[in-house]
C-alpha cells in the first residue's frame, strides 16, 4: 500500500457514471516514488530469500482471498471506471486465475535447469535465474485491477520486488489487490502502489525501475522504449490495437451474432484486444448484418452494479468527447451510421452508444486509429482470402476473432498477424488461456504476459558451468597435440550431445 511519505497535494477519484467524488488519493511526486523504490530494494533482498513454497501458500491465499471478497472488489472497480458488472468479474478472475497458476508453476519455471555441455565427460552446465530487482509498473485505466495486480504477480513470483503507478483516474483497485495481498502474507514494501501523474510518478519509476512492464498506447510505449534503451534494461509492453473479426461463409450465424457483441462492446469498447472491424463474408451479410444490428440495439447500457447492465460508461467525459469526433468525422466524410452513433447524455455526459457503421471511407481518422470505445465498422468482402487480407492491413497486430467452421476457422488462424486469434470468440479465452502466451505482434507490442515467458521475463538467466579432472586448455600439453585431442573427443562427444 501507499506510504504517507510527506505532505501530497490530492487528487479526487470520480466515478465516471455519476460524475460523483468516490475517494481522495495522494498524488506523489517523483521524489516519493524513489523512496519507495529505495525501500522496495530493501524489502526485495529478503523476499528473494523465501522459499518457493512460502511464496506459492501466498498466492494460493491470495487466490482465495480475491474470490471470497469478489463483490467488494468488483465494485470498487465499477465505481472508479464506470464499467459493466460482467467486465469488472472478468478482471477478478483474471488476477485468481494467474495467482494460481504462477503459484502453482512457478517452483518449475525458475528451478535451475541442466543444460548440455561442449564436454559432457569433464564439464557439466547448468541454468539458473535471479529475480531482476525491482520491477516498475505502469498500469492503465481500462483493467485497474487485472494490469495492475496480474501482471504484478509473475515478477513477485520470480522474486522481484514492485513499484506500481496505477493510471490517475483508477488507483483504487490496485491498493485493493495490494490489501488482500499483505493479508495473505507478502511482506510489506514488497509491492508498493504510488499513485501519480505519469510525469512525476511514471518517469521516475522508468528512471529507477529494473524492468519496467508497460500496458497503454503505442505512442507512449514508444517514448518509454526509448528511455529504457537509454538505461540498458528491459522491458514488456502490451500497446494499441486495431483489432479485426471475420464471419467466414461456413460461419454458424446464430452463435455469431449472440457471442459477437461481446468481442465488441465488451468493457465499453475500451479493451485493447477488442473488436474494431469486421470484414463479412458476402455470403452471409445478408443475414448477419441486421441480426447483428438488432442485437446491438438490444444492449441495456447503463450504471450501478445491475448485472442485467451490458455496458457502462466510458472513462471520463474527455474520452467520450474524442470517440464523439472520430464517429462524426467519419459520418462527415461518408459513413453511415446502422446503429449508436452519438453520446447518451440522458444516462450521463461519460456514456456513448455502442456504434455500428458501414462504408467507412479511408480517409476516415478511426479507419485505421484505435478508438478504443464502442465503436466497429463493417466491411462485406467477397472471400475469405480478401478477409484475411484487409485484417492484416494494419500497423497492429494483438488480436483476432475469426467465426468458421473449425476447419475453416483454424486455417484463417494461421494466417493472421495477431499474437492471438479466438476461433468462434471474440477474446476472453485466449485471454484467459495463462498457460499461453499473450502479447502483440507489429506495433502492438513487444514481449508477452501469461504463459512460461510471461513469468521467466522477470528474470536474469546465468550459465553455470563446472570443470571436472582438467582445464580445457591444458597448457602442459603441446598445443597442436591438444588441439587434436579435442577434436577427438567432440567426435566421440556427437552422439552424447544429440
Amino acid at each position: 500500500m501507499t506510504h504517507a511519505l510527506r505532505e501530497q497535494p490530492a487528487t479526487d477519484i470520480i466515478n465516471p457514471a455519476t460524475g460523483e467524488v468516490i475517494a481522495t488519493v495522494p498524488a506523489h511526486s517523483k521524489d516519493d516514488t524513489r523512496e519507495a523504490f529505495a525501500r522496495a530494494r530493501v524489502a526485495q533482498k529478503r523476499w528473494e530469500k523465501t522459499s518457493f513454497r512460502q511464496r506459492r501458500k501466498i498466492f494460493l491465499r491470495f487466490h482465495n482471498l480475491v474470490l471470497d471478497n469478489r463483490e467488494r472488489l468488483m465494485d470498487t472497480i465499477q465505481d472508479e471506471n464506470g464499467k459493466s458488472r460482467l467486465s469488472a468479474l472478468e478482471e477478478v478472475l483474471d488476477v485468481a486465475l494467474t495467482a494460481r497458476h504462477y503459484g502453482y508453476k512457478g517452483e518449475k519455471l525458475l528451478r535451475p535447469r541442466r543444460r548440455k555441455p561442449v564436454m559432457p565427460l569433464l564439464t557439466s552446465t547448468w541454468e539458473q535465474r535471479a529475480p531482476k530487482g525491482v520491477v516498475g509498473v505502469i498500469a492503465p485505466f481500462n483493467y485497474p485491477l487485472a494490469l495492475s495486480i496480474s501482471d504484478a504477480l509473475a515478477a513477485l513470483m520470480a522474486g522481484n520486488a514492485v513499484v506500481l503507478k496505477p493510471d490517475s483516474q483508477t488507483p483504487l483497485s490496485a491498493l485493493a489487490g495490494v490489501e488482500l495481498l499483505e493479508r495473505a502474507g507478502l511482506p510489506r514494501d514488497v509491492f508498493q502502489v504510488v499513485p501519480g501523474r505519469g510525469s512525476e510518478v511514471g518517469q521516475a519509476i522508468v528512471e529507477e525501475c529494473d524492468y519496467l512492464m508497460f500496458t497503454g498506447s503505442t505512442a507512449t510505449g514508444e517514448r518509454l522504449a526509448q528511455q529504457a534503451a537509454a538505461r540498458l534494461i528491459d522491458y514488456s509492453m502490451e500497446l494499441g490495437g486495431k483489432n479485426a473479426m471475420i464471419v467466414a461463409h461456413d460461419a454458424d450465424l446464430k452463435r455469431t451474432v449472440d457471442g459477437a457483441w461481446t468481442a465488441c462492446f465488451g468493457n465499453s469498447g475500451q479493451l485493447c484486444i477488442s473488436i474494431e472491424r469486421l470484414y463479412v463474408h458476402r455470403e452471409v451479410a445478408e443475414e448477419f448484418i441486421p441480426a447483428f444490428v438488432s442485437r446491438v440495439q438490444a444492449l441495456r447500457v447503463g450504471a450501478g452494479h445491475d448485472w442485467d447492465v451490458d455496458m457502462g460508461s466510458l472513462i471520463s467525459v474527455e474520452h467520450a468527447d474524442e470517440v464523439e469526433r472520430l464517429v462524426d468525422d467519419a459520418v462527415d466524410k461518408g459513413a453511415t451510421v446502422l446503429t449508436g452513433g452519438r453520446r447518451l447524455r440522458e444516462l450521463g455526459d461519460a456514456f456513448f452508444a455502442p456504434t455500428v457503421l458501414t462504408d467507412v471511407p479511408e480517409s476516415a481518422e478511426l479507419y485505421r486509429a484505435e478508438v478504443f470505445g464502442p465503436v466497429v465498422y463493417i466491411e462485406v468482402v467477397d472471400s475469405n482470402e480478401e478477409a484475411i487480407e484487409r485484417a492484416n492491413d494494419t500497423t497492429y497486430g494483438l488480436n483476432s476473432s475469426v467465426w468458421a467452421s473449425p476447419k475453416t476457422g483454424r486455417a484463417i488462424a494461421k494466417q493472421l498477424q495477431t499474437g492471438t486469434v479466438n476461433i468462434n470468440e471474440g477474446y476472453a479465452p485466449a485471454w484467459s488461456a495463462i498457460d499461453a502466451p499473450m502479447g502483440g505482434w507489429k506495433k502492438s507490442g513487444v514481449g508477452r504476459r501469461h504463459g512460461d515467458g510471461g513469468l521467466t521475463k522477470y528474470t536474469e538467466q546465468r550459465n553455470v558451468t563446472q570443470t571436472r579432472l582438467m582445464s580445457l586448455m591444458d597448457n602442459t600439453v603441446p598445443r597442436a597435440q591438444w588441439a587434436e585431442t579435442l577434436a577427438t573427443m567432440l567426435r566421440l562427444g556427437r552422439d552424447i550431445l544429440r
